[in-house]
């Protein structure tokens, strides 16, 4: 039996009065052992727990399964005391809420039967005792009693133990409480008494501390010896059992009683003794329930908290050691404590697994005595060893023992020491040794205490504590024995009526006769009954005991001053008279029933007093009475205060209405103020005479279609709407990216837009049934907003709407929430089958598209065969291959010849084309001028570099042939060009496609090629555009992507009769091929954006980008408003030039090393030395221009100290420095000067800052960098400039790299390349330069419906946060830039469109050229298909303003004639300013005729080099001339003198943008320059990264000198003026400022340079030229 379990019961109580008047509902069910209890909220789930007994106590005594106070003392306290019989140490302990029935299972009540466990234990083994004949037996019982609360130890029988009493640990005896009183009993009744006056202790502290008995924990302790003496040894052996019965606290949560303050405290100290209970328990069976080889190793690693509180330190051996254990839980059934119930349910199931190994305790006391005799040895020997022998002596006199012989010798030496507190502190350790010895000393003497010894003890301190209770008041029986609870027959007394039943009616005082006075202990007079705790006076009240003349006892309540006293819940200030079963309380906490024996039994006899109630008086009655009868006052006090408080509402009600009525009346004034003025601005007040209405101006009818153009187009904007839906979606997008990361789905999820475009036609499904219809009708075709769903598993795309990915998200978040529920492997499993219910997958189609392919079959009207390559294109733009198809008009009859095997033949196809079906599409396709498939010109972005040639786009647009010309007369197309010729041109052209006839044309597929290897199977279908539904299909052939070509060799001959839609559709219209191929799975880069195409080149070479930061905010500057930016002014392309200046030895500051090994434009490391003083010196070199002028600095900043090249910029920064301003100014730099690139005539400000980069108090500025790393910080400047509102920043970021303070730097590879030279120095080297953008803008109109609508307020979700954000690894939804991006998109769809028409009729001119066919008709009709309108690089835009007649076209060609003969190739730039140009151009000019070795060039003026640029724009020459000459000899343009120029009274909005440099180079080598103001050619090293063109001094220099910026600057070739001027490969760049001559070495080189400066004119230039050499070779 030792290794026996804890004995768990749960009992159940009826009903208490809270929980009847609450109506509550039973929750407890119990079945044999089985206990179930039923959750109240949702009633199917219950919860069952098995224990050794469940007593159902629910019902009355008559209910067969009721368990009374016997039944369970039979069940437990039985098996126990028989058990402390055998020897073991017993211990039972009650657990549950207050108000459970703990104390009653636990003490019961003094009526018959309802005695508890306790007292039936105690009664039940003196009667064992009593039974005993064993004349060898003897037994004796020791008890004690202490109480628990707010971890603090107090004795309860033993009256002198008045204050808190330590726990201790011995290391033999284990946790004990030290003088705690152990009280010698021989009775039952000795036991009962004990009891009784345990609880009066309690019951009076509890009422002095204002506690309750449900707030401590209560143990009661039974000491069991028994002796057996053995006659025939003449030895006695001992059995010793302790018997431990714990009332434990109330379990109940601080929320469900309303504790407040000082009650929440104490329930926080009751928590923690139960909570650590808790965990003791807990941490026990979970080392008991380990199976046997891991509980040795579970048990060395576990840690039980017995120390964590008092209660389980006490009973650490009844819970887990030497102790047979029981607990009984109490159980409350309402269902309104459920919480509580369920969480003691579980405390008691938890217990259950414990496991505690109790061993027959036996001789204890022999064993002891001799352990504890060796350690006071062997402790007085180590204080003997200290010189400390005085000590013991004292000690052995103070206890009457005789010292030992040795002691004085021993003493005598410590007698250098002259006092004994001296020597104890001199000694180390010598407190902790005399503490151990006199608490082993004082174990011993207990030990050695005889029976007889410890009887007289107890006798003592029983008188003591009834000395002090009769000192107190409180009485006790009339034969001064013990005091009991009893009721005396005569005279008049008070009993205590208390919160917990148990201590209710414990103490009784009585009444003497005459005067009792009532008060505190350190009264001045002494009291009859004393009382203690808040609110009770010294002299608190007087009862005054008399005889009336009737003979009646009257008693007399005379309240002293101020002292509150209450009868029967009225305070009394005037002498009342008491009756029996009044109430008295008297302060705060001590309540009182008088109660008068005699007076009693009188008015039985008579009628029952009024103030008497029928129902108990107890303490709760007796409060309940205090607040009714209070309560009157008080509700006077709330009716008053609440009468107040609506009066303020109201008054506060009154005021805020009245001041928003007046607030309303201001802004309706205000209102009425701002109409009046709208109205008087844009609807003025006119007389009568002026009311007529106004002749409407009368429009021309291009301008009409332009207005109605623009009017389609406004309507039709989408860049608002699409980035509302792109912001207003992104929560979503990154809601499903989480779920797929987390279910590991390998699905990703990211916006798209599409556009309806002939390579990209939107499919129906992705259009909502009112958009499909709205299509039909736009003339601008539709932009929507998709998500691009790239399913990473199967290698699939596929495209959703943002309707269907709301549907799809709420399937993921369903599936999200179940993924818990479902084990992994089934979530594998599931991984493996894509069926229709995962919403992260879509099935996918065998094949999918490659890329769409258009070829034209205008040669079909000439009947020419022609071989096409036409270019497959996907839908987002990227060339995926070619493809070679072949088209030709046959005869009706001809036969099909004998292709042989590998040429497929599909017969003829017959073909109707109805006129009322091709007018409808080309009505839905060009309702709005242009075709359906085309991007407006407006649409696109210009290509930067190409601006100057925009308008060739708009003739390669009537080149093309736009269906949606109104008119058939507009010249333009080739094919209506063919028409003009004549009738005779006319038959011969359609003389085989006459309306009715039948037309067989045949289509050959020939070849594909360059299709990427990821497509296996490749097949092609073709149709008209407008019969989608018929399509011709070759046969799939395997493609590995290597090797010769795909050959198709598919042949498909078409019929059809000729109608006038036929002749429309072959004119302008193409066929459309469609490639398809099965995609070969390949992995996608995670979270990446489209695969990269492979015919073209990869961007990962190019070298690395350091990013554009922003501004480091300025630390003087005030926060003021940005003014909104209007129109734009102008624009200037400034260079910085960046440098770091060290202090040197001999006082000046030289710039520091720069290494310029990383090859980009504007990048640079600066080579620092630790701790040395430094400046920051910027150049800003611009062109001049009245516009620009410096004013001052306002502050130069520095901030953003990192380690990496991004920045954080959301992070605030601590450590942003403004720096000192030292110089500022504009500088006119020499000839050598490092910034200048020779004599220049730019202007330059400059301005240096003082740089204490310890100021920055960081880490990495003030040590040496560690190898491989580099640091990286952020500068501003905060520049104002003139006529500006608000000051503009310039911001750089700088890379670098500390060195020790002596470290000798060498020099980087670039700057030991310069030392060759002997051309550079290495400090013109040592700086970083910076290309930047100015805008000058107007201020914006503020109240315009445009600005307005820009400047609202869109919901941006995409910063929102969704569960399992984290996860997605920095990636972010797109924004604004996929909406940029999507119109390069949309303009190289659009270019391409372009160039597959333009090559298909270059091509059919060739075939017509080359032909016989028409002989010298076609000849004639070449000049015309050379007409300018399609060709010339740079037409006038006039001349496509609709001139019908004739005379008026060839009025305009011979105009255009003599303009090429001029050689004015772009009117575009023809208003840029003269006076500048001009004067650069002849100040050029006349440094040529200085220079006597180029005297070939003397005939070189402005208007020969760029005639556009001095072309009549001045109607007054005489004004001309004169800004020709100022501009060559006027100060005004000298930057140098600012304060002489014109004053503008304009107010411009400045911007400065940093300019990315392009890793791309175009090309780079030297070129020769011829500008102004210098003599003769200059040689340069140029670098094209377009849009700028990078000037360096030599190869070598790694420092940019200038830019030219291609977007704004207009590039010119004439090979006319390069035969006259005799300078071969030159041509011309001009600027708004300037105009520069460059030669190349030869023809080749030049051709490349002007590919690299202009594409389209050098592409022009190279047409003009093979087109006249092919003139030349047919002459």
């Amino acid at each position: 039996m030792a290794g026996a379990s804890v004995k768990v019961a749960v009992r159940v109580r009826p009903f208490n009065s809270r929980e009847i008047g609450k109506e509550s509902k039973c929750i407890i069910q119990m079945s044999g052992n089985t206990t179930t209890i039923i959750n109240p909220k949702q009633p199917k789930e219950n919860k069952s727990f098995n224990f050794d007994y469940s007593y159902w106590s629910h019902t009355t005594p008559e209910d067969i399964n009721y368990a009374d106070q016997k039944q369970v003392y039979k069940d437990i306290g039985e098996e126990m005391l028989l058990h402390a019989f055998e020897g073991y140490n017993v211990c039972i302990f009650a657990y549950g809420q207050t108000g459970a029935g703990k104390s009653y299972t636990m003490m019961g009540k003094q009526e018959k039967d309802q005695q508890g466990i306790i007292p039936l234990l105690c009664e039940d083994l003196f009667t064992k005792i009593n039974d005993n004949n064993d004349n060898n037996m003897s037994y004796s019982v020791e008890v004690s009693y202490m109480e628990i609360y707010c971890e603090r130890v107090r004795d309860l029988l033993n009256p002198k133990n008045k204050g808190n009493l330590r726990v201790r640990e011995h290391p033999l005896m284990g946790p004990y409480v030290e003088d705690l009183s152990k009280l010698a009993v021989t009775s039952y009744s000795d036991i009962q008494d004990l009891m009784d006056s345990g609880n009066k202790a309690r019951t009076v502290a509890a009422t002095n501390m204002n506690e309750t008995s449900s707030r401590s924990h209560a143990v009661f302790n039974i000491i069991f010896t028994q002796k057996r003496h053995d006659s025939d040894t003449d030895n006695t052996s001992e059995k010793v059992s302790k018997i431990s019965l714990v009332d434990l606290a109330g379990s109940e949560r601080a929320d469900s009683t309303g504790a407040k303050g000082t009650r929440l405290k104490e329930g926080a100290n009751i928590n923690k003794s139960l909570t650590t209970l808790g965990k003791v328990i807990s941490a026990l069976a979970e080392v008991d329930s380990l199976p046997n080889k891991n509980k040795k190793k579970k048990k060395a690693e576990s840690f039980i908290p017995y120390r964590d509180s008092v209660l389980t330190w006490l009973l650490r051996e009844n819970l887990g050691g030497n102790s047979r254990t029981a607990m009984v839980a109490a159980l409350s059934p309402a269902d309104i404590n459920y919480d509580e119930t369920l969480s003691t349910l579980r405390y008691a199931d938890r217990a259950k697994q414990i496991r505690c190994n109790a061993v027959i305790n036996e001789d204890p006391n022999n064993r002891l005595v001799r352990e504890l005799k060796e350690e006071v040895a062997r402790l007085k020997d180590l204080l003997y060893a200290q010189g400390l022998g005085d000590i013991i002596e004292m000690t052995n006199a103070m206890t009457g023992m005789s010292p030992s012989p040795s002691l004085s010798a021993l003493s005598s030496r410590a007698g250098s020491i002259t006092s004994l507190h001296d020597r104890i502190m001199f000694s180390p350790g010598s407190e902790e040794a005399i503490e151990r010895l006199k608490e082993t000393e004082k174990i011993i003497a207990e030990l050695n205490e005889t029976w007889e010894e410890k009887l007289r003890r107890t006798e003592a301190i029983r008188m003591e504590r009834e000395a002090l209770l009769a000192e107190m008041g409180v009485a006790m029986r009339e034969d001064g024995g013990t005091v009991g609870v009893f009721s005396p027959k005569k005279t008049p007394h008070l009993v205590n009526l208390n919160e917990d039943p148990l201590m209710s009616e414990c103490l009784l005082y009585y009444i003497k006769d005459g005067i009792t006075k009532v008060g505190r202990e350190d009264a001045s007079c002494r009291q009859d009954i004393v009382l203690s705790g808040h609110f009770i006076k010294e002299e608190h009240c007087i009862f005054t005991s008399s005889t009336s003349p009737s003979g009646e006892g009257v008693v007399v309540l005379e309240p002293c001053k101020d002292a509150e006293t209450y009868v029967n819940g009225k305070r009394v200030t005037e002498p009342t008279v008491l009756r029996s079963g009044n109430r008295i309380i008297m302060g705060k906490s001590h309540v009182f029933r008088f109660n008068d024996p005699e007076q009693a039994r009188q008015e039985r006899e008579r009628t029952p007093c009024a103030e008497t109630p029928v129902e108990p008086v107890d303490w709760a009655f007796a409060q309940r009475e205090l607040l009714e009868k209070q309560g009157i006052d008080m509700k006077q006090e709330m009716e008053q205060r609440l009468q107040e408080l609506e009066d303020q509402y109201r008054r506060e009600r009154e005021e805020a209405s009245n001041l928003l009525e007046q607030q309303r009346l201001d802004y309706e004034s205000k209102l009425e103020a701002l109409q009046r003025q709208v109205d008087s601005r844009y609807y003025p007040e006119t007389t009568e005479e002026e009311e007529e209405p106004e002749e409407e101006v009368a429009w021309t009818k291009r301008e009409t279609e332009l207005a109605l153009w623009a009017f389609r187009k406004w309507r039709f904007y989408q860049f608002t709407s699409l980035r509302d839906l792109l912001w207003g979606n992104a929560i979503f997008l990154k809601e499903a990216n989480a779920i797929s990361v987390e279910l590991k789905k390998k699905v990703q999820f990211q916006f798209v837009l599409l556009t309806d475009t002939l390579y990209s036609p939107l499919p129906p499904d992705l259009l909502p049934p009112s958009v499909a219809k709205d299509r039909e009708k736009r003339p601008f075709p539709r932009t929507i907003v998709a998500v691009e769903v790239q399913d990473q598993k199967n290698g699939a795309t596929h495209y959703w709407t943002l309707e269907k990915l709301r549907q799809r998200l709420d399937l993921m978040r369903e599936m999200y929430d179940r993924a818990a529920e479902v084990p992994s492997s089934a979530m594998e499993d599931c991984d493996h089958t894509l069926t229709g219910g995962d919403p992260f997958y879509d099935r996918f189609p065998w094949f999918r598209l490659v890329g769409r392919a258009f070829v034209y079959l205008s040669n079909l009207l000439y009947p020419v065969p022609l071989v096409h390559r036409v270019a497959i294109v996907s839908e987002k733009g990227e060339v995926k291959g070619f493809l070679r198809v072949a088209v030709q008009a046959i005869s009706a009859d001809e036969e099909a010849p004998d292709y042989g095997s590998g040429v497929r033949q599909s017969g003829t196809a017959k073909i109707s084309f109805e006129d009322q079906q091709f007018e409808k599409f080309q009505t839905d396709s060009c309702s709005g001028g242009m075709s359906h498939s085309n991007t407006s010109q407006e649409e696109l972005r210009i290509v930067e570099g190409e601006g100057q040639n925009s308008e060739i786009s708009l003739s390669a647009d009537e080149v093309n042939n736009n269906t949606c010309t109104d008119s058939p007369d507009v010249p333009g197309s080739p094919v209506k060009t063919l028409e003009v010729s004549g009738d005779i041109m006319q038959d011969k052209v359609f003389q085989h496609l006459k309306i009715g006839s039948t037309f067989t044309f045949r289509v050959t597929v020939l070849q594909a090629s360059s299709i990427s290897a990821e497509y296996a199977d490749i097949f092609c279908q073709f149709n008209f555009i407008h019969r989608h539904d018929e399509a011709f299909s070759t046969e799939p052939l395997k493609n590995t992507g290597r090797g010769p070509p795909l050959g198709f060799y598919h042949v498909q001959n078409i019929t059809v009769e000729v109608t006038k839609s036929f002749v429309e559709y072959i004119k302008s219209q193409p066929i459309v091929f469609e490639v398809f191929g099965h995609y070969q799975k390949q992995p996608f880069p995670p979270l990446c954006k489209d695969l990269i195409s492979p015919l073209r080149p990869s961007r990962r070479q190019f070298p690395r980008v350091m990013p554009l930061s922003k501004p480091v905010p300025a630390t003087k500057l005030s926060a003021m408003t940005r003014s909104s930016a209007g129109p734009c002014h102008c624009k200037y392309d400034l260079m910085a030039f960046f440098e770091i200046c060290e202090l040197e030895a001999n006082g000046d500051y030289i710039p520091a090393v720069v290494d310029h090994r990383g090859g980009m434009p504007c990048h640079g490391t600066f080579l620092l030395h630790q701790g040395i003083q430094r400046r920051i010196t910027v150049t800003i070199a611009h062109e001049t221009g009245n516009d620009i002028e410096w004013k001052e600095v306002k502050e130069l900043v520095i901030g953003r100290i990192r380690n990496t090249p991004e920045a954080d910029e959301t992070i605030i920064d601590p450590n942003i420095l403004s720096l000192n301003i030292l110089s500022v100014g504009y500088i006119r730099p020499s000839y050598d000067d490092s910034v200048s690139l020779g004599i220049d005539h730019r202007t330059f400000y400059r301005f240096e800052a003082a740089w204490d980069s310890s100021m920055h108090n960081s880490l990495l500025l003030n040590r040496v960098t560690p190898y491989g790393e580099k640091i990286y910080i952020t500068l501003s400047a905060y520049l104002e400039m003139e006529n500006c509102s608000q000051p503009t920043v310039i911001t750089k970021d700088f890379c670098m790299v500390f060195y020790s303070r002596d470290a000798k730097l060498p020099a980087s590879r670039s700057i030991r390349n310069l030392f060759s030279t002997g051309v550079l120095r290495p400090s013109e080297s040592n700086r970083v330069t910076g290309v930047y953008e100015l805008s000058l803008c107007h201020l914006a109109d503020a109240g315009s419906p445009g600005m307005q609508r820009r400047r609202r307020r869109v919901l941006d979700t995409s910063v929102a946060y969704v569960r399992g954000e984290e996860n997605l690894a920095g990636w972010r939804p797109r924004s604004d830039s996929l909406i940029l991006d999507h119109q390069w998109e949309l303009e190289k769809l659009s270019l391409l469109q372009e160039v597959e028409k333009t090559r298909h009729y270059l091509l059919l001119r060739e075939k017509l050229e080359a032909s016989l066919l028409f002989g010298q008709d076609i000849l004639c009709s070449k000049d015309l298909m050379e007409s300018p309108k399609a060709l010339s690089p740079c037409p006038n835009p006039a001349g496509s303003l609709g001139l019908d007649s004739p005379n008026e076209r060839q009025k305009e060609l011979a105009a255009k004639c003599l303009r090429l003969l001029m050689h004015t190739f772009n009117r575009q730039y023809s208003q840029v300013s003269s006076s500048a140009s001009e004067s650069k151009l002849s100040e050029m000019s006349a440094s040529l005729l200085r220079d006597g070795s180029s005297s070939p060039l003397s005939t070189l003026t402005p208007s020969t080099t760029c005639p556009s640029l001095v072309e009549g724009h001045y109607s007054n020459p005489d004004l001309r001339s004169a800004e020709v000459h100022s501009g060559a000899s006027s100060p005004d343009l000298d930057p140098f003198s600012p304060e002489e120029r014109k004053p503008r009274t304009c107010t411009f909005v400045p911007n400065i943008q940093e300019i990315r440099v392009s890793p791309i180079v175009s090309k780079k080598g030297y070129l020769h320059f011829l500008e102004p103001h210098t003599s003769g050619w200059v040689k340069r090293y140029v670098v094209v990264r377009r849009p700028y063109v990078y000037l360096y001094r030599s190869e070598r220099d790694s420092v940019e000198r200038a830019v030219i910026n291609l977007s704004s600057a207009q590039v010119e070739y004439n090979e006319d003026q390069q035969t006259m001027l005799r300078a071969p490969n030159t041509f011309a760049v001009c600027t708004e400022h300037r105009g520069i001559l460059l030669q190349a070495s030869n023809d080749k080189e030049m051709h490349d340079w002007l590919y690299a400066f202009n594409p389209l004119l050098a592409g022009t230039i190279r047409s003009k030229l093979s087109r006249k050499k092919s003139t030349q070779m047919r002459m």
